[in-house]
Protein backbone atom coordinates (compact mmCIF):
# COMPACT_ATOMS: atom_id res chain seq x y z
CA UNK A 1 0.00 0.00 0.00
CA UNK A 2 1.27 3.30 -0.92
CA UNK A 3 1.63 6.23 1.09
CA UNK A 4 -0.18 9.53 -0.36
CA UNK A 5 2.54 12.12 -2.78
CA UNK A 6 5.01 13.78 -0.88
CA UNK A 7 7.02 16.03 -1.76
CA UNK A 8 10.48 14.51 -2.56
CA UNK A 9 13.51 15.44 -0.12
CA UNK A 10 16.45 16.14 -1.98
CA UNK A 11 20.11 15.13 -0.82
CA UNK A 12 22.33 17.76 0.00
CA UNK A 13 24.23 17.65 -3.52
CA UNK A 14 21.28 17.71 -5.42
CA UNK A 15 20.45 20.86 -7.80
CA UNK A 16 18.66 23.95 -6.19
CA UNK A 17 15.93 23.73 -9.00
CA UNK A 18 14.52 20.85 -7.14
CA UNK A 19 13.93 23.12 -4.09
CA UNK A 20 11.93 25.86 -5.81
CA UNK A 21 8.54 26.18 -4.24
CA UNK A 22 5.32 28.29 -5.16
CA UNK A 23 3.01 28.94 -2.55
CA UNK A 24 0.10 27.36 -4.25
CA UNK A 25 1.88 23.80 -3.62
CA UNK A 26 4.24 24.10 -0.90
CA UNK A 27 7.06 21.38 -1.18
CA UNK A 28 6.13 21.17 -5.05
CA UNK A 29 8.60 22.47 -7.60
CA UNK A 30 6.64 24.95 -10.14
CA UNK A 31 7.60 22.89 -13.30
CA UNK A 32 5.67 19.89 -11.76
CA UNK A 33 2.82 22.12 -10.28
CA UNK A 34 2.37 23.50 -13.77
CA UNK A 35 2.67 19.90 -15.40
CA UNK A 36 -0.06 17.96 -13.07
CA UNK A 37 -2.31 21.50 -14.21
CA UNK A 38 -2.75 20.34 -17.76
CA UNK A 39 -2.54 16.69 -20.52
CA UNK A 40 -5.67 15.48 -18.69
CA UNK A 41 -8.48 14.16 -21.51
CA UNK A 42 -12.02 15.62 -20.87
CA UNK A 43 -13.81 12.46 -19.41
CA UNK A 44 -17.27 13.65 -18.45
CA UNK A 45 -19.94 11.13 -19.06
CA UNK A 46 -22.71 11.53 -21.40
CA UNK A 47 -26.48 9.86 -22.23
CA UNK A 48 -26.70 8.33 -19.22
CA UNK A 49 -29.75 6.41 -18.20
CA UNK A 50 -31.25 6.11 -14.48
CA UNK A 51 -30.32 3.57 -12.61
CA UNK A 52 -32.85 0.90 -12.35
CA UNK A 53 -34.56 1.60 -8.61
CA UNK A 54 -34.76 5.41 -9.52
CA UNK A 55 -38.71 5.88 -10.05
CA UNK A 56 -38.78 3.52 -6.75
CA UNK A 57 -36.96 5.89 -5.00
CA UNK A 58 -38.33 8.83 -6.24
CA UNK A 59 -41.94 6.92 -4.95
CA UNK A 60 -40.27 6.74 -1.42
CA UNK A 61 -39.09 9.86 -1.52
CA UNK A 62 -42.81 11.21 -2.54
CA UNK A 63 -44.16 9.33 0.73
CA UNK A 64 -41.35 10.57 2.95
CA UNK A 65 -42.35 13.80 1.52
CA UNK A 66 -46.44 14.00 2.77
CA UNK A 67 -45.62 12.21 5.61
CA UNK A 68 -43.60 14.76 6.92
CA UNK A 69 -45.06 18.61 5.43
CA UNK A 70 -43.23 21.75 5.96
CA UNK A 71 -39.90 20.27 7.75
CA UNK A 72 -36.61 19.77 6.47
CA UNK A 73 -35.71 16.17 5.99
CA UNK A 74 -31.90 15.52 6.22
CA UNK A 75 -30.73 11.78 5.31
CA UNK A 76 -26.71 11.40 5.31
CA UNK A 77 -25.28 8.62 3.41
CA UNK A 78 -22.31 7.95 6.12
CA UNK A 79 -18.48 8.07 6.07
CA UNK A 80 -15.59 6.15 5.64
CA UNK A 81 -14.65 4.92 9.04
CA UNK A 82 -10.45 4.18 10.10
CA UNK A 83 -9.94 0.18 10.87
CA UNK A 84 -6.13 0.94 12.05
CA UNK A 85 -4.13 4.22 11.66
CA UNK A 86 -4.43 5.17 7.98
CA UNK A 87 -6.62 2.12 6.67
CA UNK A 88 -10.09 2.46 6.41
CA UNK A 89 -13.17 -0.33 7.04
CA UNK A 90 -14.50 -0.97 3.16
CA UNK A 91 -17.69 1.80 3.09
CA UNK A 92 -21.34 1.17 3.16
CA UNK A 93 -23.82 3.54 2.94
CA UNK A 94 -26.09 4.32 5.62
CA UNK A 95 -29.60 2.15 4.64
CA UNK A 96 -31.95 5.19 4.82
CA UNK A 97 -29.73 6.58 2.50
CA UNK A 98 -29.55 3.66 0.06
CA UNK A 99 -33.43 3.41 0.42
CA UNK A 100 -34.58 7.07 -0.56
CA UNK A 101 -31.53 7.28 -3.64
CA UNK A 102 -30.70 4.00 -4.83
CA UNK A 103 -26.48 5.91 -4.52
CA UNK A 104 -23.97 4.33 -2.29
CA UNK A 105 -21.51 7.39 -1.99
CA UNK A 106 -19.58 8.16 0.85
CA UNK A 107 -19.74 11.24 2.24
CA UNK A 108 -23.03 11.94 0.60
CA UNK A 109 -26.21 13.73 1.97
CA UNK A 110 -30.18 13.65 0.82
CA UNK A 111 -31.60 16.89 1.74
CA UNK A 112 -35.38 17.14 1.76
CA UNK A 113 -36.06 21.19 1.35
CA UNK A 114 -40.05 22.13 2.07
CA UNK A 115 -41.25 24.20 -0.57
CA UNK A 116 -43.16 27.58 0.01
CA UNK A 117 -46.65 26.28 0.01
CA UNK A 118 -45.97 23.29 2.40
CA UNK A 119 -48.81 21.34 0.37
CA UNK A 120 -46.21 21.26 -2.61
CA UNK A 121 -44.14 18.91 -0.64
CA UNK A 122 -40.28 19.58 -0.80
CA UNK A 123 -37.58 20.01 -3.54
CA UNK A 124 -35.12 16.95 -3.12
CA UNK A 125 -31.13 17.72 -3.46
CA UNK A 126 -28.34 15.69 -2.93
CA UNK A 127 -25.28 16.85 -2.01
CA UNK A 128 -22.10 15.06 -2.89
CA UNK A 129 -18.27 15.96 -3.77
CA UNK A 130 -17.80 17.11 -7.42
CA UNK A 131 -14.23 15.81 -9.77
CA UNK A 132 -11.34 16.65 -8.27
CA UNK A 133 -9.93 19.75 -8.95
CA UNK A 134 -7.25 19.97 -11.46
CA UNK A 135 -6.17 23.46 -11.21
CA UNK A 136 -5.79 23.51 -7.60
CA UNK A 137 -3.96 20.38 -7.37
CA UNK A 138 -6.82 19.07 -5.54
CA UNK A 139 -6.63 16.30 -7.67
CA UNK A 140 -3.19 14.62 -6.69
CA UNK A 141 -2.01 16.43 -3.88
CA UNK A 142 -5.52 15.46 -1.57
CA UNK A 143 -5.85 11.65 0.10
CA UNK A 144 -9.45 12.31 -0.96
CA UNK A 145 -8.87 13.45 -4.60
CA UNK A 146 -9.17 10.73 -7.54
CA UNK A 147 -5.76 10.19 -8.42
CA UNK A 148 -5.87 8.24 -5.48
CA UNK A 149 -9.54 6.95 -4.86
CA UNK A 150 -10.48 6.65 -8.60
CA UNK A 151 -12.91 8.78 -10.35
CA UNK A 152 -16.16 9.99 -9.00
CA UNK A 153 -19.01 10.97 -10.86
CA UNK A 154 -19.06 14.92 -11.75
CA UNK A 155 -22.66 16.73 -9.92
CA UNK A 156 -24.29 16.32 -13.55
CA UNK A 157 -23.91 12.72 -14.10
CA UNK A 158 -25.13 12.22 -10.77
CA UNK A 159 -28.25 13.66 -11.04
CA UNK A 160 -28.72 11.71 -14.58
CA UNK A 161 -28.19 8.94 -13.02
CA UNK A 162 -29.96 9.46 -9.93
CA UNK A 163 -32.99 11.91 -10.71
CA UNK A 164 -32.30 14.58 -8.43
CA UNK A 165 -30.08 17.71 -8.80
CA UNK A 166 -26.84 17.44 -7.36
CA UNK A 167 -24.64 19.92 -5.53
CA UNK A 168 -21.50 20.16 -4.12
CA UNK A 169 -21.43 18.98 -0.26
CA UNK A 170 -18.92 21.09 1.13
CA UNK A 171 -21.59 23.98 1.48
CA UNK A 172 -23.66 22.10 3.23
CA UNK A 173 -22.84 22.50 6.54
CA UNK A 174 -22.51 25.67 6.16
CA UNK A 175 -26.31 26.13 4.96
CA UNK A 176 -27.70 23.79 7.14
CA UNK A 177 -26.15 26.18 10.64
CA UNK A 178 -27.84 28.83 8.68
CA UNK A 179 -31.23 26.91 8.23
CA UNK A 180 -34.49 28.57 9.60
CA UNK A 181 -38.11 26.03 10.34
CA UNK A 182 -38.24 22.51 11.71
CA UNK A 183 -35.81 19.85 11.05
CA UNK A 184 -35.15 15.92 11.24
CA UNK A 185 -32.17 13.88 10.55
CA UNK A 186 -31.23 10.79 10.84
CA UNK A 187 -28.18 10.16 13.46
CA UNK A 188 -25.38 8.28 13.93
CA UNK A 189 -24.03 8.89 10.13
CA UNK A 190 -22.37 11.82 9.77
CA UNK A 191 -20.81 13.86 12.97
CA UNK A 192 -20.37 17.56 11.02
CA UNK A 193 -24.00 17.46 9.58
CA UNK A 194 -25.59 16.73 13.10
CA UNK A 195 -23.00 19.04 14.86
CA UNK A 196 -24.73 22.15 12.26
CA UNK A 197 -28.32 21.33 13.31
CA UNK A 198 -27.29 20.65 16.92
CA UNK A 199 -29.56 23.36 18.23
CA UNK A 200 -31.86 23.10 15.46
CA UNK A 201 -33.58 18.94 16.13
CA UNK A 202 -34.56 17.13 18.98
CA UNK A 203 -34.39 13.41 19.78
CA UNK A 204 -37.48 12.42 19.71
CA UNK A 205 -38.59 14.59 16.38
CA UNK A 206 -35.24 12.96 14.89
CA UNK A 207 -36.62 9.29 16.18
CA UNK A 208 -40.21 9.54 14.69
CA UNK A 209 -37.94 10.29 11.03
CA UNK A 210 -35.68 6.72 11.69
CA UNK A 211 -39.27 4.80 12.94
CA UNK A 212 -40.72 5.85 9.92
CA UNK A 213 -38.04 5.11 7.72
CA UNK A 214 -38.31 1.72 8.86
CA UNK A 215 -41.91 0.92 8.81
CA UNK A 216 -41.76 2.17 5.33
CA UNK A 217 -39.49 -0.59 4.63
CA UNK A 218 -41.60 -3.33 5.73
CA UNK A 219 -43.26 -4.02 2.62
CA UNK A 220 -40.95 -4.80 -0.34
CA UNK A 221 -41.45 -3.82 -3.73
CA UNK A 222 -41.16 -5.49 -7.29
CA UNK A 223 -37.75 -4.01 -7.70
CA UNK A 224 -36.59 -4.88 -4.07
CA UNK A 225 -38.37 -8.48 -4.26
CA UNK A 226 -36.13 -9.32 -6.82
CA UNK A 227 -32.73 -7.94 -5.48
CA UNK A 228 -33.64 -10.75 -2.70
CA UNK A 229 -34.50 -13.15 -4.82
CA UNK A 230 -30.61 -12.40 -6.58
CA UNK A 231 -28.97 -12.48 -3.22
CA UNK A 232 -30.87 -15.82 -2.32
CA UNK A 233 -29.84 -17.44 -5.92
CA UNK A 234 -26.20 -16.30 -4.99
CA UNK A 235 -25.98 -17.48 -1.72
CA UNK A 236 -27.38 -21.21 -2.47
CA UNK A 237 -24.66 -21.25 -5.64
CA UNK A 238 -21.81 -20.43 -2.08
CA UNK A 239 -23.51 -23.49 0.06
CA UNK A 240 -22.60 -25.56 -3.62
CA UNK A 241 -19.10 -24.14 -3.48
CA UNK A 242 -18.66 -24.78 0.54
CA UNK A 243 -19.91 -28.22 0.23
CA UNK A 244 -17.66 -28.85 -2.89
CA UNK A 245 -14.48 -27.80 -0.70
CA UNK A 246 -15.17 -29.95 2.99
CA UNK A 247 -12.34 -31.66 1.94
CA UNK A 248 -9.50 -28.80 2.18
CA UNK A 249 -11.96 -27.51 5.03
CA UNK A 250 -10.75 -30.43 6.67
CA UNK A 251 -7.32 -30.20 6.28
CA UNK A 252 -7.31 -26.33 7.28
CA UNK A 253 -10.33 -24.80 9.80
CA UNK A 254 -13.88 -23.42 9.57
CA UNK A 255 -11.49 -20.17 7.66
CA UNK A 256 -11.88 -22.41 4.43
CA UNK A 257 -15.31 -22.19 4.56
CA UNK A 258 -15.65 -18.51 5.66
CA UNK A 259 -13.09 -17.63 2.12
CA UNK A 260 -14.59 -19.82 0.06
CA UNK A 261 -18.83 -18.54 0.23
CA UNK A 262 -16.89 -15.00 0.66
CA UNK A 263 -15.45 -15.44 -2.54
CA UNK A 264 -19.09 -15.97 -4.51
CA UNK A 265 -20.10 -12.86 -2.91
CA UNK A 266 -17.90 -10.60 -4.00
CA UNK A 267 -18.02 -12.39 -7.75
CA UNK A 268 -21.76 -12.07 -7.99
CA UNK A 269 -22.32 -9.28 -5.39
CA UNK A 270 -21.32 -6.69 -3.43
CA UNK A 271 -20.22 -8.12 -0.43
CA UNK A 272 -21.81 -10.91 2.32
CA UNK A 273 -24.51 -9.27 4.26
CA UNK A 274 -23.48 -10.07 7.75
CA UNK A 275 -20.94 -11.90 9.32
CA UNK A 276 -20.66 -15.39 7.90
CA UNK A 277 -21.32 -18.18 10.86
CA UNK A 278 -19.05 -21.47 9.30
CA UNK A 279 -19.51 -23.22 12.53
CA UNK A 280 -18.32 -26.78 12.96
CA UNK A 281 -18.72 -29.51 15.49
CA UNK A 282 -19.61 -28.07 19.07
CA UNK A 283 -19.27 -24.08 17.32
CA UNK A 284 -22.51 -24.46 16.06
CA UNK A 285 -24.21 -24.35 19.35
CA UNK A 286 -23.07 -21.17 19.93
CA UNK A 287 -25.34 -18.66 17.79
CA UNK A 288 -22.78 -15.74 16.95
CA UNK A 289 -20.21 -17.83 16.11
CA UNK A 290 -18.60 -15.74 13.94
CA UNK A 291 -14.44 -16.56 14.41
CA UNK A 292 -14.80 -18.87 12.66
CA UNK A 293 -11.46 -20.32 13.53
CA UNK A 294 -12.00 -24.09 15.08
CA UNK A 295 -11.37 -27.28 13.37
CA UNK A 296 -13.42 -28.86 10.51
CA UNK A 297 -14.18 -32.81 11.20
CA UNK A 298 -15.70 -35.80 9.20
CA UNK A 299 -18.71 -36.97 11.23
CA UNK A 300 -19.28 -33.81 13.10
CA UNK A 301 -21.65 -30.82 11.79
CA UNK A 302 -21.19 -27.89 9.77
CA UNK A 303 -23.93 -25.05 10.82
CA UNK A 304 -23.33 -22.50 7.82
CA UNK A 305 -25.42 -19.16 8.09
CA UNK A 306 -24.37 -16.49 5.39
CA UNK A 307 -26.00 -14.35 2.99
CA UNK A 308 -24.63 -12.90 -0.16
CA UNK A 309 -25.70 -8.71 -0.28
CA UNK A 310 -25.93 -7.62 -3.92
CA UNK A 311 -24.58 -4.95 -5.68
CA UNK A 312 -27.62 -2.47 -4.92
CA UNK A 313 -27.31 -3.99 -0.84
CA UNK A 314 -30.34 -6.38 -0.27
CA UNK A 315 -28.91 -9.77 1.54
CA UNK A 316 -30.16 -12.94 1.40
CA UNK A 317 -30.15 -14.83 5.02
CA UNK A 318 -29.44 -18.71 4.52
CA UNK A 319 -28.75 -21.36 6.90
CA UNK A 320 -28.11 -25.05 6.66
CA UNK A 321 -26.47 -27.47 9.21
CA UNK A 322 -24.29 -30.06 6.56
CA UNK A 323 -23.09 -33.47 7.67
CA UNK A 324 -19.38 -32.93 6.72
CA UNK A 325 -18.84 -35.87 5.37
CA UNK A 326 -21.89 -36.56 3.67
CA UNK A 327 -24.02 -38.81 6.59
CA UNK A 328 -25.91 -37.13 9.38
CA UNK A 329 -25.44 -40.48 12.49
CA UNK A 330 -29.02 -41.70 13.94
CA UNK A 331 -28.87 -39.15 16.69
CA UNK A 332 -27.93 -35.94 14.42
CA UNK A 333 -30.35 -36.97 12.10
CA UNK A 334 -33.35 -37.02 14.76
CA UNK A 335 -32.05 -33.78 15.79
CA UNK A 336 -32.35 -31.96 12.38
CA UNK A 337 -35.36 -33.82 11.65
CA UNK A 338 -37.47 -32.34 14.60
CA UNK A 339 -35.73 -28.79 13.62
CA UNK A 340 -37.23 -29.90 10.79
CA UNK A 341 -40.38 -30.16 11.31
CA UNK A 342 -40.39 -26.99 13.17
CA UNK A 343 -39.30 -25.10 10.21
CA UNK A 344 -42.19 -26.55 8.39
CA UNK A 345 -45.11 -25.54 10.92
CA UNK A 346 -43.40 -21.94 11.15
CA UNK A 347 -43.40 -22.03 7.04
CA UNK A 348 -47.07 -23.12 6.98
CA UNK A 349 -47.81 -19.99 9.06
CA UNK A 350 -46.48 -17.44 7.32
CA UNK A 351 -49.67 -16.12 5.44
CA UNK A 352 -51.68 -12.90 5.12
CA UNK A 353 -53.95 -11.98 7.59
CA UNK A 354 -51.70 -14.13 10.13
CA UNK A 355 -49.60 -12.67 13.23
CA UNK A 356 -46.45 -12.28 13.09
CA UNK A 357 -45.72 -14.05 16.30
CA UNK A 358 -47.82 -16.98 14.66
CA UNK A 359 -44.76 -18.90 13.11
CA UNK A 360 -42.39 -18.40 16.04
CA UNK A 361 -45.13 -20.20 18.02
CA UNK A 362 -46.16 -22.82 15.51
CA UNK A 363 -42.26 -23.95 15.17
CA UNK A 364 -41.63 -23.65 19.06
CA UNK A 365 -44.64 -26.14 20.10
CA UNK A 366 -43.34 -28.68 17.24
CA UNK A 367 -39.37 -27.70 19.07
CA UNK A 368 -40.97 -28.38 22.54
CA UNK A 369 -42.94 -31.49 21.96
CA UNK A 370 -39.60 -33.20 20.93
CA UNK A 371 -37.70 -32.32 23.92
CA UNK A 372 -40.69 -33.71 26.14
CA UNK A 373 -40.74 -36.76 24.22
CA UNK A 374 -37.27 -37.05 24.32
CA UNK A 375 -37.06 -36.80 27.77
CA UNK A 376 -34.61 -33.61 27.94
CA UNK A 377 -37.89 -31.65 30.05
CA UNK A 378 -40.85 -32.78 32.18
CA UNK A 379 -44.28 -32.19 30.28
CA UNK A 380 -46.67 -31.47 29.38
CA UNK A 381 -45.89 -29.26 26.66
CA UNK A 382 -48.25 -26.89 27.97
CA UNK A 383 -46.59 -26.07 31.30
CA UNK A 384 -43.46 -26.19 29.38
CA UNK A 385 -44.22 -23.46 26.57
CA UNK A 386 -46.01 -21.19 29.37
CA UNK A 387 -42.69 -21.09 31.50
CA UNK A 388 -40.68 -20.90 28.96
CA UNK A 389 -38.76 -23.90 29.72
CA UNK A 390 -37.99 -25.24 25.98
CA UNK A 391 -35.71 -22.01 25.45
CA UNK A 392 -32.70 -23.49 27.26
CA UNK A 393 -32.31 -25.29 23.86
CA UNK A 394 -34.04 -23.25 21.44
CA UNK A 395 -32.50 -19.83 22.56
CA UNK A 396 -34.06 -17.71 19.62
CA UNK A 397 -36.82 -16.38 17.44
CA UNK A 398 -38.07 -18.11 14.75
CA UNK A 399 -37.56 -15.09 12.01
CA UNK A 400 -36.78 -11.49 11.50
CA UNK A 401 -37.60 -9.28 8.53
CA UNK A 402 -35.43 -8.94 5.89
CA UNK A 403 -34.14 -7.02 3.36
CA UNK A 404 -31.55 -3.70 2.85
CA UNK A 405 -30.64 -4.87 6.36
CA UNK A 406 -30.16 -8.33 7.54
CA UNK A 407 -32.69 -7.73 10.43
CA UNK A 408 -34.45 -5.04 8.26
CA UNK A 409 -37.14 -2.75 9.55
CA UNK A 410 -35.43 -2.93 13.28
CA UNK A 411 -37.07 0.66 13.93
CA UNK A 412 -40.39 -0.48 13.30
CA UNK A 413 -42.76 0.11 16.54
CA UNK A 414 -43.71 -3.14 18.18
CA UNK A 415 -47.03 -2.94 17.32
CA UNK A 416 -46.12 -2.99 13.48
CA UNK A 417 -43.35 -5.30 13.68
CA UNK A 418 -43.99 -7.98 16.08
CA UNK A 419 -47.11 -7.68 16.95
CA UNK A 420 -48.70 -6.57 13.83
CA UNK A 421 -49.92 -8.80 10.99
CA UNK A 422 -48.42 -10.48 8.01
CA UNK A 423 -48.87 -8.86 4.92
CA UNK A 424 -48.17 -9.46 0.88
CA UNK A 425 -44.69 -8.27 -0.22
CA UNK A 426 -43.52 -9.00 3.27
CA UNK A 427 -40.04 -10.66 3.51
CA UNK A 428 -39.14 -12.78 6.52
CA UNK A 429 -36.66 -15.90 7.76
CA UNK A 430 -37.83 -18.97 9.07
CA UNK A 431 -35.32 -20.57 11.17
CA UNK A 432 -35.71 -22.64 14.04
CA UNK A 433 -33.08 -24.38 15.85
CA UNK A 434 -31.83 -26.74 18.74
CA UNK A 435 -28.56 -26.11 20.75
CA UNK A 436 -26.94 -28.58 23.24
CA UNK A 437 -23.94 -27.08 24.70
CA UNK A 438 -20.75 -28.87 25.20
CA UNK A 439 -21.09 -28.77 28.95
CA UNK A 440 -24.50 -29.12 29.27
CA UNK A 441 -24.97 -31.85 32.21
CA UNK A 442 -29.25 -31.52 31.67
CA UNK A 443 -28.61 -33.90 28.53
CA UNK A 444 -27.41 -36.87 27.81
CA UNK A 445 -23.46 -36.80 26.49
CA UNK A 446 -24.09 -38.09 23.25
CA UNK A 447 -26.40 -34.51 22.94
CA UNK A 448 -23.95 -32.37 24.06
CA UNK A 449 -21.90 -30.23 21.19
CA UNK A 450 -24.75 -30.78 18.74
CA UNK A 451 -26.18 -27.48 17.14
CA UNK A 452 -28.99 -27.55 14.17
CA UNK A 453 -30.63 -24.50 12.83
CA UNK A 454 -32.42 -24.23 9.07
CA UNK A 455 -33.51 -21.00 7.83
CA UNK A 456 -35.09 -19.99 4.88
CA UNK A 457 -35.93 -16.73 2.94
CA UNK A 458 -39.70 -16.30 2.24
CA UNK A 459 -42.28 -13.53 1.11
CA UNK A 460 -45.58 -13.23 1.73
CA UNK A 461 -47.87 -13.57 -1.26
CA UNK A 462 -51.69 -13.08 -1.65
CA UNK A 463 -52.33 -16.88 -1.04
CA UNK A 464 -49.10 -17.94 1.57
CA UNK A 465 -46.14 -17.85 0.64
CA UNK A 466 -42.67 -18.43 -1.78
CA UNK A 467 -39.59 -19.91 -0.54
CA UNK A 468 -37.03 -17.68 -2.07
CA UNK A 469 -34.78 -20.04 -0.79
CA UNK A 470 -36.40 -23.30 -1.70
CA UNK A 471 -32.97 -24.24 -4.33
CA UNK A 472 -31.26 -26.01 -1.39
CA UNK A 473 -32.70 -28.75 -0.16
CA UNK A 474 -33.73 -29.01 3.61
CA UNK A 475 -35.22 -32.62 4.25
CA UNK A 476 -32.21 -34.86 5.60
CA UNK A 477 -32.43 -37.10 2.87
CA UNK A 478 -32.45 -34.74 0.55
CA UNK A 479 -29.43 -32.81 2.03
CA UNK A 480 -27.23 -35.84 2.07
CA UNK A 481 -28.23 -36.72 -2.02
CA UNK A 482 -27.43 -33.09 -2.84
CA UNK A 483 -24.00 -33.20 -0.90
CA UNK A 484 -23.14 -36.94 -2.83
CA UNK A 485 -24.05 -35.43 -6.04
CA UNK A 486 -21.75 -32.30 -5.37
CA UNK A 487 -18.90 -34.77 -4.38
CA UNK A 488 -19.11 -36.87 -7.20
CA UNK A 489 -20.24 -39.60 -5.04
CA UNK A 490 -23.61 -40.82 -6.68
Amino acid sequence: MTDELTPETPDEDEQPIKQRKNGLYPGVSDELAENMRSGWADTELHDLRPIEQAPNAARRRAALSARFPGERLVIPAGNIKIRSNDTEYNFRAATEYVYLTGDQTDGNVLVLEPRENAADGHEATIYRLPRSNRENGEFWLNGMGELWVGRRHSLAEAQALLGVPCKDVRDLTGTLAEATGPVRVVHGHDAAIEAALNDKVTAERDEELRVYLSEARVIKDEFEIGELQKAVDSTVRGFEDVVKVLDKAEATSERYIEGTFFLRARVEGSDIGYGSICAAGPNATTLHWVRNNGPVRSGDLLLLDAGVETHTLYTADVTRTLPINGRYTDLQRKIYDAVYAAQEAGIEAVKPGAAYRDFHDAAQRVLTEKLVEWGLVEGPVERVLELGLQRRWTLHGTGHMLGLDVHDCAAARTETYVNGTLEPGMVLTVEPGLYFQADDLTVPEEYRGIGVRIEDDLLVTEDGNRNLSDGLPRRSDEVEAWMAELLGKK
